[in-house]
């Protein structure tokens, strides 16, 4: 029997995973690709919509689930119709809703649960009015939850009541599906297991979340409290018994202590006594570094400054004993890390050999779910979790919303969830958080207790180094970085050095592909006075090649470099830049509009036939040893057996005239109306016409081509005029002559583009 292909239908909305959503309407989307099928589980939102298909798209889609092993879960959704013993359409069960419940607890026999335990009742209300509990008279269905009646609601004078089953699962014995049906939404926090359990279940493990999670627990700016707020001994010695209790908790535990050395014994009597009784501690922590004066590193523009302060908290800390070979370090504010600073990575390297930092501002500060890592220059930056907790968040009290919302956030809320969900947990904390009446403590916990209460979770702890390697093991895709303008951000904006806020980003990017008159393009554009360009790159000339290559590792500030502010401290120049590898580039869409997602996109397109043997000629003239000692039809021809270097060659010159392909790459990223395709046969032509449309496109002032713009005999192509009877010419480079393409290239080719233009 053919396999499902493993991600998810919904018909509704849903948050995470790898999922298709479709409105549940009169036809299906396509369910099988080639004899497989692409769903491993069917969600419907709305158990209504799957209910009451029509009898067609139910047959169709019941056909599927059976054929495949597919599995449905269904929510029965709020409505204002009572329902009391209704009887759902075409099964042996029945339904009550609209009900208010509370009290839940989970059967501990179903073979759903996975990553959920049994472990507990949930007590209390459950949220919402509108919940909806199952009966059956059938052994082929079987309860995974169960609540009581609020007892508040419906009185039961003192008579015990029978369990009520609100989640349901069917073991597919009437019609060889299987199905868990949920009675309520996922605002209540055990739902939200049991539909991660559900998914796993159905999909047969496909769709499985692991069951290893490890937790940091970072406390920073140790000694830079204010006076009040910072440790006493007391508070020391309960440090260190919590950390015992969650280290039988969470194999490896130890609280992670981020320094500034400038602020030790810079609180009262008894917290002073505090600050050397951390010392005296040492060994029971692990340690890690601030700045030594709490400085925002972004503020420094001169890395020796940098290395000085740095070399001042290094100091201080071999002075007392604390280890100074973690290679973690975690900057004030998160300033510098990213948006990335680049004196600061390459102070960290000299100074501390730092190996590993984290931040929770990649790619923005929220929402939390989509923080990320990256690894520049040899640096990995972890994503940072919040857990409510900050430097004014001082005492239970000041917590917002007060002790009930935390405890909210405790069992079953955002901090359970995010440890639910994250493999890799560093949570940021502050010295603040610990003393007084130890807010923290009693949060970490109490949540690591209610973790172990309700799930299956495999908590362990381990340095960040390790932490570090692990999770870019699990998230190789992240390894690179995507830089965004910091200026669209305002937390960004602030954490991003001064002189960089004012740079100039271009407004138009110029992609190529080679060989299509790109440079022709860069130098008529940069004729029209409103307009200015990049300064040259020395390796690449005129074009930056940023988005591709290594240069994109370079960062960002390698970049702005070829931007400076216009004369006056102005920016009204129409700013753009052009590198004629950018076209077919297969990040560069996604990096560019990650940077420049307003900017305007020109490409510029001509036969790919010609493109290709343009190519082949241009390269040979410029002596690649392939290119002389292959014929341009054995290039084009080469096979997968070839040498590598033929192979590359013969890639250079189809792959970008695949215009399609990028195109489509391109367009997935932008929308359309900022794409502008000149033909590239009447740039060559006409590029009067083609400049005058283009200048109109991009609303620029009005610049008359034609007084600037001339034929040149000579050369054989337009030129700009510099007086009455003399042109200023691209170099011999350009427009040279190539003998024709021979016939059987010219055939193939034909062949090969005709191919491309039916896929």
């Amino acid at each position: 029997m053919a396999t499902a292909g493993f991600s998810v239908l919904v018909f509704g909305t849903m948050e995470r995973a790898r999922y298709k959503v479709e409105v549940a309407g009169k036809s299906l989307p396509v369910l099988t690709n080639q004899d497989k099928g692409r769903y491993g589980v069917i969600v419907f939102e709305n158990l209504d919509k799957y209910l009451n298909m029509d009898n067609w798209n139910r047959q169709l889609l019941d056909k599927y689930c059976r054929d495949y092993s597919v599995g449905i879960i269904g929510f029965v959704s709020p409505s204002e119709e009572t329902l009391v013993g209704a009887q759902l359409r075409g099964f042996p069960l029945y339904v009550h809703t609209n009900l208010r419940l509370r009290d839940a607890s989970l059967n501990p026999g179903s073979p759903v649960l996975r990553l959920t335990r049994a472990g507990d009742t949930a007590w209390g209300p459950l949220p919402g009015n509108d919940w909806a509990i199952f009966q059956h008279n059938h052994s082929g269905y079987e309860p995974l939850e169960w609540a009581q009646k609020n007892v508040m609601d419906y009185p039961t004078d003192g008579v015990a009541q029978p369990p009520l089953a609100t989640v349901l699962q069917d073991h597919g014995q009437l019609d060889g599906i299987q199905r868990i049906l949920f009675g309520s939404g996922l605002k209540f926090w055990l739902h939200r297991l049991l539909f991660l359990d559900s998914l796993s279940y159905l999909s047969h493990g496909q769709l499985s979340l692991n069951l290893e999670r490890r937790i940091l627990i970072d406390i920073d700016d140790i000694f830079v409290g204010e006076k009040g707020t910072r440790l006493k001994p007391d508070d020391v010695h309960a440090l260190i018994a919590t950390q015992n209790r969650i280290g039988e908790m969470v194999p490896g535990f130890r609280f992670n202590l981020g320094f500034s050395g400038k602020y030790f014994h810079h609180g009262t009597h008894e917290e002073n006594l505090g600050d050397d009784m951390l010392l005296r501690n040492v060994a029971q922590f692990n340690w890690f570094s601030h700045m030594w004066n709490h400085q925002q590193p972004h503020l420094y523009e001169n890395v020796t400054q940098l290395m000085n302060d740095m070399m001042l908290n290094k100091d201080f800390a071999k002075e007392h004993g604390i280890p100074t070979d973690s290679g973690y370090s975690v900057s004030p504010h998160h300033s510098g890390v990213y948006p990335a600073h680049e004196l600061l990575y390459t102070a960290w390297k000299k100074v501390w050999n730092i190996k590993v930092t984290s931040t929770e501002e990649y790619p923005h500060l929220r929402p939390a779910r989509l923080r990320r890592g990256f690894i520049h220059r040899n640096i990995m930056v972890l994503p940072r979790q919040t857990c409510g907790l900050f430097t004014h968040t001082i005492c239970i009290d000041s917590y917002p919303g007060g002790r009930d919302k935390l405890d909210e956030s405790i069992r079953g809320g955002e901090l359970f969830q995010t440890i639910v969900y994250n493999p890799i947990n560093i949570f940021m904390t502050h010295m603040s958080n610990y003393g007084n009446d130890r807010l923290a403590l009693y949060t970490f916990e109490s949540v690591i207790k209610f973790l172990r209460c309700w799930t299956n979770l495999k908590l362990t702890s381990v340095p960040p180094l390790q932490l570090g390697e692990l999770y870019f093991k699990l998230h190789p895709e992240e390894r690179d970085p995507i830089w965004g303008n910091p200026a669209d951000d305002p937390r960004h904006a602030k954490i991003w050095a001064g002189n960089k806020r004012r740079t100039t980003l271009p407004k138009l990017l110029g992609l190529g592909p080679q060989k299509t008159g790109s440079t022709a393009f860069y130098t008529f554009l940069s004729m029209h006075p409103a307009v200015a360009s990049n300064l040259p790159n020395s390796d690449t000339f005129e074009e930056i090649q940023f988005f591709n290559g290594n240069n994109y590792y370079r960062g960002l500030d390698w970049y702005l470099n070829f931007f400076p502010l216009q004369p006056n401290d102005t920016d009204d120049k129409f700013m753009f830049e052009k590198s004629a590898t950018y076209f077919d580039g297969e990040l560069v869409p996604k990096r560019a509009h990650a940077l420049l997602p307003k900017a305007q996109l020109v490409t510029i397109l001509i036969s790919p036939a010609k493109r290709a043997y343009s190519w082949y000629q241009h390269i040979k003239a410029h002596g690649d040893p392939i290119a002389n000692n292959y014929s341009f039809y054995q290039v084009i021809t080469a096979s997968e057996a070839e040498p590598k270097a033929l192979r590359d060659l013969r890639n250079r010159c189809l792959n970008p005239g695949k215009y399609a392909q990028h195109l489509e790459r391109w367009l997935a990223c932008y929308p359309p109306q900022q794409l502008y395709i000149i033909d590239g046969e009447q740039l060559k032509t006409n590029p009067v016409t083609v400049m005058n449309d283009l200048q109109r496109f991009l609303k620029l002032p009005p610049f008359d081509y034609s007084r600037h713009l001339r034929f040149d005999n000579k050369k054989g192509f337009y030129c700009q005029v510099v007086s009455d009877n003399r042109n200023k010419c691209l170099g011999k480079s350009k427009g040279r002559q190539y003998p024709p393409m021979d016939d059987r290239s010219a055939k193939m080719l034909q062949k090969y583009v005709l191919k491309l233009s039916v896929s």
